[in-house]
């Protein structure tokens, strides 16, 4: 799309936004149980249900509705989600019960997730494949900054007794409100068929002329279609391709392990330090700034792709991630073995930080890593991806809970930190083996074959 440079930025900014909002409404549930549980007396469980229900409307509604950005184009699914978004946080916040709280819950993550995937998308409509770092990796940042500026911000209001758990949702709503003012005003169609096609259909009717059409028209498939295959395409490369299968249990674990920190980290550092509410939101100032660290240092990684390749080719993406493994047990380790009352709270939140540097890194080769090995099929393996990740996220805090009161949360997380070790050599096998890998695989060779083809063509 030939947009200004200007209003790419304006497009990406916008765009990354919801993903922020979304991401911070996701976390900052947690912050308020207590206040909720005294409100609507329920029990810490069945508010834990309503943080796990949101990972599963995030990652399986996509399957669907990612077709229909074919249909209606990304501007129109854009002001629908946001505007059913705000809806489910108010349906939240005026919620007489734990069930209404619970489907509001999982009514947010489902429209959150319709918006906040097509953010990629978006991206790579208005810039050109080259341009594409750095927008990309704004977007993963502002995602890990919302998972941790949520609780920081949501811990200051449940610290008010004059506010509690429904404030928290009130702010969202406010938030989610003006944004879907901004989109209205600031956001254009950047889907090239769904523009396209609007031209030839104005054209028809000015001329009469029945002869213009889009070639998306000509080639268009039913929407019935373009949901099987939506839902169908991302479960079978999970079931044949080793590279997505090694991805999906990586991110899957490591988010896992976000949303079990999400759920816990409050609780121990209350138990452990006498911290309050408000000072344990501040706690998850350790992800924005674990997160800032990552993105820094996938600057660095941006270069070493640029340098090596030509000679590693798609592995040139994995110079980071190989370090960045062994982030992933080291911080949960220094987390685990340091909060006691007797080591000051800093060691924890160190260990904290490291494990969320080591996570944004992960979190941002999935998408460019998956996109660059698998071309047209790159958004059926992100989000196969992101249907493991958000179906950890959803795992992971149900029973954190009881694993914590029977291992201690000393040996619950140590336990972590030994998978995340068994887990180190993936970045590194497809480092070294991984053209080998995508050899043996049929959907590799077949858009290896298309790749070639098309150099072929452009010589």
């Amino acid at each position: 799309m030939n947009f200004s440079y200007k209003t790419k930025w304006t497009i990406t900014l916008v765009a990354c936004a919801f993903t922020g909002i979304v991401a911070a409404a996701a976390t900052s549930f947690s912050m308020g149980y207590q206040s909720m549980m005294q409100d609507l007396n329920c029990t810490q469980f069945q508010a834990t249900v309503g943080l796990s229900l949101w990972s599963i409307g995030f990652g399986t509604v996509p399957l669907i509705t990612s077709s229909f950005t074919e249909e209606f184009g990304r501007l129109n699914m854009y002001i629908v989600s946001s505007f059913g978004f705000m809806l489910t946080q108010m349906m939240v916040a005026m919620s007489p019960n734990i069930q209404t709280v619970i489907l509001g819950r999982l009514l947010g993550g489902a429209f959150g997730s319709t918006g906040a995937t097509l953010v990629g998308g978006s991206v790579a409509d208005v810039w050109k494949q080259h341009e594409r770092g750095q927008p990309m990796a704004f977007f993963a940042l502002v995602a890990a900054v919302g998972t941790g500026l949520g609780p920081v911000i949501a811990g200051v209001i449940e610290a008010n007794p004059r506010l509690g758990w429904r404030w928290i949702q009130w702010i969202h709503v406010m938030f989610t409100g003006a944004y879907f003012i901004s989109v209205v005003l600031l956001m254009k169609e950047t889907r090239a068929t769904i523009v396209l096609t609007r031209l030839a259909n104005k054209k028809r009717k000015e001329t009469g002329d029945d002869r213009y059409q889009a070639k998306a028209e000509i080639e268009k498939q039913s929407l019935i279609t373009l949901v099987k295959i939506s839902c169908t395409r991302p479960i079978y490369l999970l079931l044949t391709e080793p590279i997505v299968q090694s991805f999906s249990l990586w991110i899957g674990f490591t988010w896992g392990v976000v949303f079990a920190l999400v759920e816990s980290v409050s609780a121990n550092f209350q138990a452990v330090y006498g911290f309050n509410v408000q000072d344990t939101g501040f706690i998850f100032s350790t992800l924005i700034f674990g997160s800032f660290i990552g993105y820094f240092a996938n600057i660095y990684q941006e270069r070493l792709y640029q340098k090596h390749y030509l000679r590693k080719r798609q592995e040139a993406r994995l110079y980071l991630p190989c370090v960045a493994a062994l982030f992933i047990p080291l911080g949960i380790f220094i987390y685990a073995w340091t909060a006691r009352p007797e080591v000051h709270w800093i060691a924890p939140a160190i260990g904290l930080t490291i494990f969320m540097s080591g996570g944004f890194v992960i979190y941002m080769v999935v998408f460019l890593y998956i996109a660059d090995c698998y071309g047209t099929y790159a958004s059926s393996a992100i989000a196969c991806q992101s249907l493991c990740r958000n179906l950890a996220a959803s795992a992971f805090p149900l029973f954190i809970t009881q694993m914590f009161a029977r291992l201690t949360h000393k040996w619950g997380l140590t336990l972590f930190g030994c998978i995340g070790v068994a887990l180190v050599p993936i970045p590194w096998v497809l480092f070294f083996y991984g053209s080998r890998i995508r050899a043996q695989s049929k959907v590799s060779r077949k858009i290896l074959e298309e790749e070639e083809l098309q150099d072929n063509m452009e010589k």
